[in-house]
């Protein structure tokens, strides 16, 4: 199999080859700390969401921008950076994102309105599409060699699952010691760091060069369709999928996508080559992260939803509850998931993270009313580390086909799949949750019961999804490990 430097398809200059890192440790640790800044961002306004109600005056519809605002433009951006990282450098989108990224934070942080706020958060979004679209594919042209790669992903896998729970330790001691200000004003040292070191220690990459990607028309249409798609989902909560709004605009954003995949079929210069998802490990791989995105907010968000709503468990007290989880995480994705899917290949790996994740949310669909944490918690905590093998295992596979130029394709692809899933999951399971929570209160049953049910009902569906990911990577991902040197590159590229 030839180097994916030396063949091109017609239409395509070859790429220049990533030049080589010196001190690859601290690369890593730049390319992890932005995933950590964008994932800490993620949960830790979610801890701040009542602080920031009360003293911004925001209406219950009006808060759930201050997610929705970012989430659009980070899920709705990430494929278009992902193909500009390819053709004007890596490492400059990386800088011009966390650049965003750092000064939005600094705006939301000063923000005394919802309206600025909402604004300040959608620019992050941006910021954060641009950061994390060539993350993963700086990452994977950076290490090349097997070993090496498999850890390094390992190390950028556990710092955005155990993202999570920290950020939302750090936004119950923030927002309950100084304000709800802090958990975005956090992001400045971290951003500044960043930005310093990435200068320091990433090397320039010239990139393919606008010509060999500039389908304006297509970036319009794929652009368009995510913001569209996303932003319809994301309103089914409040509107409801029969709604004529979340039909409307979700047929208008598939017809967008359609068109998408049909201008890519014929463009002399597409902007996503489609030999990108002729790939079974490709395809394969992006489907089964939606499916477990869109299954574990059930582990994220309604778990702790559960812990204060009906066990009246602070902001603070919340985050320390998961803590336990975010150890269990990355003591596996630390300590052996490199080993083990070095040794037993990356889809046995991460078939037994799935089960290990669908044996948690089945426990969890059986949470009592007046849980015990020690007892009735604590224990299901240790079977988080599912993620810690299935996140790593998860990530090589999608990133196993990515070559030099289209790295940052095949990585805004992958974290592409993972915003939509998050936002599928938001939409289905918090509404099967009210819905099963409204019914319980009409039949009579007292708030703290009602609200059980209806988190029971979210982690029984969230187990589902899992099965179902489970099934597909189990029929449609082959194993064996990621191989330095293969990219989704034309011929060289047979479906596998």
């Amino acid at each position: 199999m030839s180097s994916p430097t030396t063949t091109t398809d017609a239409g395509d200059a070859a790429p220049s080859r990533q030049p080589p890192v010196e001190r690859p440790g601290l690369a890593l640790a730049v390319l992890a700390a932005g995933m950590l800044m964008i994932t800490l961002d993620g949960s830790i306004v979610t801890v701040a969401m009542p602080a920031i109600q009360r003293d911004l005056n925001f209406t219950p519809a009006g808060l759930s921008w201050v997610v929705n605002a970012y989430l659009i433009a980070f899920g709705g951006l990430l494929l278009l950076t992902g193909r500009l990282g390819d053709l004007l450098g890596r490492r400059r989108m990386l800088l011009t994102g966390t650049t965003v990224f750092t000064l939005a934070s600094l705006l939301a942080g000063a923000a005394g309105g919802a309206g600025l706020l909402i604004g300040a958060r959608f620019l992050q979004g941006v910021g954060a599409a641009m950061t994390s679209a060539v993350s993963l594919g700086i990452l994977v042209t950076l290490f090349t060699e097997p070993a090496a790669r498999s850890k390094a992903i390992a190390v950028f896998a556990f710092t955005g699952a155990a993202g999570a729970s920290i950020g939302q330790v750090v936004g119950g001691v923030l927002t309950d010691a100084l304000s709800w200000h802090w958990i975005f004003l956090i992001n400045l040292p971290i951003g500044l760091a960043t930005l310093y070191l990435a200068v320091r220690v990433l090397p320039a990459d010239r990139g393919l060069g606008l010509r060999q990607g500039a389908d304006l028309w297509g970036a319009l249409l794929v652009t368009s369709g995510l913001v569209l798609g996303i932003y319809a989902v994301v309103g089914v909560e409040e509107h409801g999928w029969t709604a004529g709004r979340t039909l409307g605009l979700g047929a208008l954003a598939v017809a967008l996508l359609v068109g998408f995949v049909l201008r890519q079929a014929r463009a002399a210069i597409p902007l996503m080559p489609l030999r990108v998802v002729r790939s079974r490990s490709v395809v394969g791989a992006n489907l089964v992260q939606m499916l477990m995105v869109a299954a574990l907010f059930s582990f994220q968000i309604v778990l702790a939803l559960y812990l204060q709503q009906v066990l009246d468990y602070s902001a603070l007290a919340t985050g320390l509850a998961m803590l336990p989880a975010a150890v269990a995480i990355g003591t596996v994705s630390l300590g052996v998931s490199a080993r083990l899917n070095g040794r037993f290949g990356e889809r046995r790996v991460l078939l037994v993270g799935i089960a290990l994740l669908v044996t948690l949310l089945a426990l969890l669909s059986r949470v009592p009313t007046e849980a015990d944490y020690v007892t009735d918690l604590l224990p299901l905590m240790f079977l988080a580390a599912g993620f810690g093998l299935a996140l790593p295992a998860l990530t090589s596979l999608g990133m196993s086909r990515a070559g030099e130029r289209d790295a940052g394709l095949v990585s805004g692809l992958f974290n592409t799949t993972q915003q939509v899933g998050m936002a599928l999951g938001v939409a289905v399971l918090s509404t099967l949750a009210a819905e099963r929570t409204r019914d319980a209160l009409a039949a009579g049953e007292g708030l703290p019961e009602a609200l059980t049910d209806g988190y029971r009902l979210a982690f029984r569906v969230g187990a589902g999804l899992l099965v179902a990911a489970f099934l597909v990577a189990f029929t449609v991902l082959r194993g064996g490990s990621a191989r330095a040197g293969t990219a989704v590159n034309g011929a060289q590229d047979a479906p596998r």
